[in-house]
């Protein structure tokens, strides 16, 4: 029986995605792969390339539980680059979609959105979120306006390295569901 009012709840498919390694090549759209440098080795090209202008940065250890490798939606900061390694060198997933963000709805036609924070975003289409390993001693860097999902990893708990500024979370978060919106859980098959 439907209530008036209320739409019904919409299908929900199951993506299931196959994950590839994160490699400086192949990670390049999205953002970095840092990996082991000499300690003598001066700053360049394969050192992570940060924006942290904005605001006071933050770097601290996220504990993180039951973070299974499946996801129903996605994130990204407009204003910051996103760093994240897992402590020990675990393996851990991570879903991505290329940056989206357009100077104004105008530019996007009308598949545009403002999010809260005020900037305009085109949403991830469901075919071009491509999902990675990150396994052994590195860590990435996210570009700005990178849609992600995770840290997502098999085990019950794991502890990451996580730098962005003091209040990211607060003033520069914006998601977008595929649950909701698309009737997509994407999970992860590895």
């Amino acid at each position: 029986m439907e209530i008036s009012g209320q739409s019904k709840p919409q299908p929900v498919n199951v993506k299931v995605v196959k994950p590839i390694e994160a490699t400086p090549e192949s990670f390049k759209e999205y953002g970095q792969v840092m990996e082991a440098s000499p300690d003598w080795e001066e700053f360049g090209p394969k050192d992570a390339q940060l924006n942290l202008s904005l605001g006071i940065p933050r770097l601290y250890i996220m504990k993180l539980e039951k973070r299974a490798p499946k996801f129903p939606a996605i994130t990204h900061h407009a204003n910051v680059t996103q760093c994240l390694g897992s402590i020990g060198g675990g393996v851990w997933y991570i879903g991505v979609a290329k940056p989206s963000i357009v100077e104004t709805k105008e530019n996007a036609g009308s598949d545009a959105v403002q999010s809260k924070h005020g900037h305009f975003y085109v949403p991830p289409a469901v075919d071009k979120v491509q999902v990675f390993r990150i396994s052994g001693s590195k860590f990435i860097k996210l570009n700005i306006g990178t849609w992600h999902a995770g840290p997502l990893f098999k085990p019950q708990t794991m502890d990451f390295y996580n730098l962005e500024l003091s209040n990211t979370n607060v003033v520069d978060h914006t998601t977008h569901n595929f649950k909701k919106h698309d009737g997509i859980v994407f999970v992860i098959d590895d």
